[in-house]
């Protein structure tokens, strides 16, 4: 089955379809709405031959379908119906929950995406949890608050390294995993990887939308 991958995020959406040897990077924005992704999309993909989608998507997904707008793009994402608007079979998850299925490799995985917020998800053989980790309380506000870009710029790269690795810990205290990979695109930051964990790759969000239509998973 050759399958279209789309990763959606704040300031750029990402594309990769089976058998391409380069992804193609769209714009987005804090105005980017489903209205502006779809014909987008079919542009920049009209010579790729796909029959289904996985979409990753910055937000809560529930039962396949986007359960709130973000914050940081445009309305009308909760609900849309991206099967319609496309005309084929489409796989709707956790951008996070993707990385973290494309990174797995066995045993408890837990995903930890240090960007613009903390997006975390957990995999275990054919179960994938996506969480929502960053907004649990953490000090005088909340883990993203702490660890997230805003965060980084105002107490510096020092202080966040420090904060990071609280958080890794506090993390692997309360989930237990067997190993711990650490993504996002602030992850590069960390000199030093702590016990049990490595550094993903962004790669490994396409692996995880391919993934996603190779068998059935529990979400």
């Amino acid at each position: 089955m050759n399958v279209l991958v789309i990763d959606i995020g704040g300031s750029n959406i990402k594309l990769l379809a089976t058998g391409q040897p380069e992804r193609i990077k769209i714009p987005s924005g804090s105005d980017f709405k489903p209205e502006d992704l779809i014909p987008l999309v079919k542009d920049a993909t009209k010579d790729w031959p796909y029959e289904a989608i996985s979409i990753g998507f910055p937000g809560v997904v529930k039962h396949g379908v986007i359960a709130a707008d973000p914050v940081n793009m445009g309305k009308g994402w909760m609900g849309y119906d991206f099967q319609k608007a496309f005309g084929m079979p489409v796989r709707i998850i956790n951008d996070a929950a993707m990385q973290a299925l494309g990174s797995y490799e066995g045993g408890k995985l837990l995903f930890m995406g240090f960007g613009t917020g903390l997006g975390t998800a957990m995999v275990f053989k054919d179960l994938i949890l996506p969480l929502e980790g960053g907004h649990l309380p953490f000090k005088q506000g909340t883990f993203e608050t702490h660890v997230g870009n805003a965060a980084m710029k105002k107490v510096g790269k020092k202080k966040w390294k420090e904060l990071v690795y609280q958080t890794i810990e506090h993390f692997r205290h309360c989930f237990q995993p067997d190993e711990i990979v650490l993504g996002g695109g602030n992850s590069k930051y960390l000199e030093e990887i702590p016990d049990k964990c490595r550094l993903g790759s962004n790669k490994n969000a396409f692996t995880g939308g391919f993934r996603l239509w190779e068998r059935e998973f529990k979400i």
